[in-house]
C-alpha cells in the first residue's frame, strides 16, 4: 500500500505522521492516521467501528471511545465540524465512511515530488499536494464523485506538468509576497510560527495535578496535586532533570495558582478558607507565601500576607521590589491591585468604568500587563498596561467563527512577537496586542489548557485530562406509597461510558431522559429511552454546557451552550435565542410563559435574573448571582446566595428559609418538586423540605463521591457520580524556527 496519498486537498504522510492543507502542516497520532487510511482504502463504503478497532488495534482491548476520540482528531485536521460531514461521515450504529475522493500516490512520484522541493528551497514540511491548484482540482466536489461513478480514470499527470505547476505556483507566491510586505494592513491574522515538535507528560501518575508553572530557571515545575477523596490540594515541585518530586505544603487545602518571586525564592498563591465569622462571604482569602528552597528540604507551613474577609482575590504575579498584583473582587466586579510586601498594604492599580477585569498576566522582561476586561459595550478588550499600571493601548478582541461568541478567554505572554496564546480546549490559538486572534495548529486528542512558557520560551506546559461521571437513577426510601413508583428498588446506570455523563433529567409526562455527556469528544446533549442512547444536539468543538431543562409538554429541552440559550425539539428542529447578554448558567424554564430563570453577565458582573429570550426582557433578582436556584410550578423563584442561605420569593419581599441554614452544600445545588425543596449537606445526606409544612426530612445518605443531584420523579432521584478524574501536568516542546 502507498504511503502517500491526497483525499481532496489534504496530504497524507503516514511516515511522518503529518497532514498538510495549503501549506501548513500538522502532525497526528499514529493510530488516528491509520484510521484515516483504512476508511480511505474503502472510501465511499461504510466501515464498521469492530473492523477499524481489529485493524488499528489488532490485539488489543479498547473501547468505542478510543475509536471517537480518533475521528474527532481526524474531523478537525481536516476542517470538518461534524456537522457538514464534508469528509468522515457518521452512520448510527453502522460506522464511518470516508465522503472525500482518494488519490494514492507511488513511491516514484513521491521520490520526484520530494526532490522537486528540494530543488526550489522547500523544506520537507512545506510539502503539499504536487498538482495544487489546477482546474481539475477547483472542481465541486459532486463533480468528481460523478466522474468515478462513471467509471472514468482519475487524471495522469507527468512530471513535466508537475514542474509547470510548481514553478506557476512559486512564481504566484513570489508575486503575492512583494505585495504582502508593501501592504500595511491586518496581518495578526496569518497562522502562528509557533510548531509543536513534541509532547511528554511530566506528572503522569494516578492523581490529578494542575496550575503548573516553571521556575524562574527553568529547572523545575510547581504544580497542584489534588487529594481522591477531597477537592483540595499540595503544591508540589519537580526536577525537571533528576525527576525527583518534593512536596512544598505541610497540609491539604484550597490553595491557587502560584508565583515565584523574580529571584525564585520565594513561591506565593492565595488559600481559601471558611471565614470564622463570615458577614458578607462565606469564604475568607489569604495571600501567602513560603521559602522555595527551605520546601525543598521539607514542606513548610505558609506564612500569611494578608487576609480578605470581605472581598474575593485571586492570580498573584510577582512584579519585583516586593510587589505582588492580584485580581480582587468587589461589589461584583473585579480589578487589578498591587500589594506592597514591605508596606503591608495594597493600591488600586487598574478599573474598567462600567466593566470587569477576566483575566490578566504579567510579563517582568516586558514590564507590561496584558489585561483581558469585558467593558462597557458587552464586548472583550485586551488593555495593555504600564508596569505602573497606565493604559497603553486597549483593542477590542476580534474572535473568529471557531471561539463561541461568548467564550472568555485566559491568555498568557509568550515568546512570539506581540503575542498571547490560550487554549479553548481542543483549539490553540494566539492573541495579538491589536485583538487578533489566530488558530494554531496543535492535534489535542484531549482537552488541554494553562498554557505557560519556560524563561527560555521553547516550552510549554500545559494541563491536560478528563473527567469521568455516570448518571444514576436512584429509588429512595422513606417515599410514601401513595407517591412511589412502580419498578425495580435497584439504582441504574444511564448511557455509562469512560467520559462525563451528567445534568440529567426525567421527560415530564414521559419515558426519556436528557443528559449532558462528552462521549462523543464535545459536550453534548444525550438522550435515553431505557434500551439505547443518541445524540440529539450537534454543538460545535469545545461547547460547554451550563444548563438543560424540559419544556413543560416534554417536547424539546432548553440548553445553555456556550452562554447561549437553544431550544432543541426531539423532532431534530433547533432555536437559538441572541439574548442581549451571555448566560452564565441556566437554572429554570417555565416553557408556558417562556420564563428563564439563569446567572446572566453584564459588563463581566454575574447577576440572578428572570428573563424572556424572545423579547430580551429580563428582571434583576440579585446582584451578585446565585449559587444554585430553581422555579416552581407556582412561579415562585428560590436561590441560594453566596453566604448558602435560601431565599423564597414572597409577595412584596423574598423571605429567608432559616430551616435551612447549615444543609445547603453550594457545590451539589438543589432541586424543587411539588412544593418540596431536595438538597444534600455537607455530610452527604438527603434531605426534603416541605415549603408548605416548613417541615425538614432526613431522606437517605447519598455515596461521598457525589457531584450533584439534577432530577426527581416520584422515588426515582437523578444523580451525577464522580467515578474518576484524571488531570496531569504535559510538557510541549517546540521546534526551533
Amino acid at each position: 500500500m502507498a504511503e502517500q496519498y491526497w483525499i481532496g486537498g489534504f496530504f497524507i504522510d503516514l511516515p511522518r505522521n503529518q497532514i498538510t492543507h495549503n501549506g501548513q502542516t500538522i502532525t497526528l497520532a499514529p493510530k488516528a492516521l491509520a484510521v484515516l487510511t483504512c476508511l480511505a482504502e474503502q472510501q465511499g463504503q461504510v466501515v464498521s467501528q469492530d473492523t477499524l478497532l481489529e485493524k488499528v488495534w489488532p490485539n488489543s482491548v479498547v473501547s468505542p471511545n478510543t475509536l471517537q476520540r480518533s475521528i474527532a482528531q481526524l474531523r478537525k485536521a481536516l476542517g470538518d465540524d461534524g456537522k457538514g460531514q464534508q469528509y468522515i461521515k457518521t452512520h448510527a450504529k453502522k460506522g464511518y465512511s470516508l465522503e472525500c475522493s482518494v488519490q494514492w500516490q507511488n513511491q516514484n512520484t513521491v521520490s520526484n515530488t520530494r526532490d522537486s522541493l528540494k530543488e526550489t528551497g522547500l523544506s520537507p514540511k512545506d510539502e503539499v499536494r504536487p498538482i495544487i491548484d489546477t482546474p481539475v482540482q477547483q472542481q465541486d466536489v459532486t463533480e468528481q464523485f460523478d466522474n468515478e461513478a462513471s467509471g472514468a480514470e482519475p487524471p495522469v499527470h507527468s512530471k513535466t506538468a508537475f514542474s509547470f505547476w510548481l514553478m506557476a505556483f512559486l512564481f504566484c507566491a513570489i508575486v503575492l509576497s512583494t505585495l504582502f510586505i508593501g501592504y500595511k494592513g491586518d496581518t495578526s491574522k496569518e497562522q502562528s510560527p509557533l510548531v509543536i515538535e513534541q509532547m511528554r507528560a511530566l506528572t503522569a501518575t494516578e492523581n490529578k495535578e494542575s496550575s503548573g508553572i516553571y521556575s524562574p530557571d527553568g529547572k523545575y515545575i510547581v504544580f497542584h496535586r489534588f487529594s481522591d477523596e477531597k477537592c483540595i490540594n499540595n503544591i508540589w515541585a519537580k526536577d525537571i532533570a533528576g525527576q525527583q518530586e518534593f512536596q512544598l505544603t505541610q497540609n491539604l487545602d484550597l490553595y491557587g495558582s502560584q508565583s515565584f518571586s523574580e529571584d525564585g525564592k520565594t513561591l506565593s498563591f492565595v488559600q481559601s478558607v471558611d471565614c470564622s465569622q463570615p458577614i458578607t462571604q462565606k469564604k475568607c482569602y489569604r495571600l501567602l507565601t513560603i521559602d522555595f528552597d527551605a520546601a525543598l528540604k521539607s514542606p513548610q507551613t505558609p506564612t500569611e500576607l494578608m487576609q480578605c474577609r470581605n472581598t474575593e482575590i485571586r492570580t498573584p504575579k510577582w512584579l519585583g521590589n516586593s510587589h505582588i498584583a492580584l485580581m480582587q473582587k468587589t461589589q461584583s466586579r473585579w480589578q487589578l491591585i498591587k500589594y506592597s510586601v514591605a508596606e503591608n498594604k495594597s493600591e488600586l492599580l487598574y478599573e474598567v468604568s462600567d466593566g470587569s477585569i477576566v483575566y490578566y498576566d504579567y510579563s517582568e522582561s516586558l514590564g507590561l500587563f496584558a489585561v483581558i476586561t469585558i467593558h462597557a459595550d458587552g464586548h472583550d478588550y485586551i488593555d495593555l498596561l504600564s508596569k505602573d499600571g497606565a493604559l497603553l493601548s486597549s483593542n477590542r478582541v476580534i474572535k473568529p467563527p471557531s471561539i463561541a461568541k461568548y467564550r472568555l478567554i485566559y491568555p498568557r505572554f509568550s515568546p512570539l512577537k506581540e503575542q498571547l496564546v490560550f487554549s479553548t480546549g481542543r483549539q490553540f490559538y494566539t492573541l495579538s496586542y491589536a485583538g487578533d486572534i489566530a488558530k494554531v495548529n496543535i492535534p489535542l486528542d484531549e482537552p488541554m489548557g494553562s498554557p505557560s512558557f519556560n524563561p527560555e520560551g521553547n516550552r510549554i506546559l500545559m494541563i491536560k485530562g478528563y473527567y469521568d461521571s455516570d448518571i444514576v437513577v436512584k429509588t429512595l426510601p422513606n417515599v410514601s406509597a401513595s407517591s412511589a413508583s412502580t419498578g425495580s428498588n435497584e439504582d441504574r446506570l444511564i448511557g455509562k461510558t469512560i467520559m462525563s455523563e451528567d445534568n440529567g433529567h426525567f421527560q415530564p409526562g414521559g419515558n426519556l431522559i436528557a443528559y449532558k455527556s462528552e462521549r462523543s469528544g464535545d459536550e453534548q446533549i444525550w438522550i435515553n429511552n431505557q434500551n439505547n442512547n443518541y445524540q440529539l444536539s450537534q454543538f460545535p468543538m469545545d461547547t460547554y454546557i451550563y444548563g438543560v431543562k424540559w419544556a413543560r409538554d416534554g417536547q424539546s429541552l432548553l440548553v445553555n451552550a456556550n452562554d447561549q440559550l437553544t431550544q432543541l425539539s426531539l423532532d431534530g428542529n433547533q432555536t437559538h435565542f441572541d439574548f442581549s447578554y451571555p448566560v452564565h448558567r441556566l437554572f429554570g424554564w417555565n416553557s408556558d410563559q417562556n420564563q428563564v430563570l439563569a446567572n446572566i453577565r453584564i459588563n463581566g458582573s454575574i447577576k440572578l435574573a428572570l428573563l424572556n429570550p424572545a423579547t430580551n426582557a429580563y428582571q434583576i433578582i440579585n446582584d451578585e448571582g446565585a449559587l444554585s436556584a430553581a422555579l416552581t410550578k407556582q412561579g415562585q423563584v428560590i436561590y441560594l446566595d453566596k453566604m448558602e442561605r435560601f431565599w423564597l420569593s414572597g409577595g412584596t419581599e423574598y423571605v429567608a428559609l432559616s430551616h435551612l441554614n447549615g444543609q445547603a452544600n453550594e457545590q451539589l445545588g438543589f432541586i424543587v418538586s411539588n412544593n418540596v425543596l431536595y438538597g444534600v449537606n455537607d455530610d452527604f445526606e438527603l434531605w426534603a423540605y416541605d415549603l408548605t409544612k416548613e417541615s425538614l426530612t432526613i431522606l437517605d445518605t447519598l455515596p461521598s463521591n457525589l457531584d450533584s443531584i439534577d432530577d426527581i420523579n416520584n422515588d426515582k432521584l437523578l444523580i451525577s457520580l464522580r467515578k474518576f478524574s484524571k488531570k496531569e501536568v504535559t510538557e510541549l516542546i517546540l521546534a526551533n524556527n
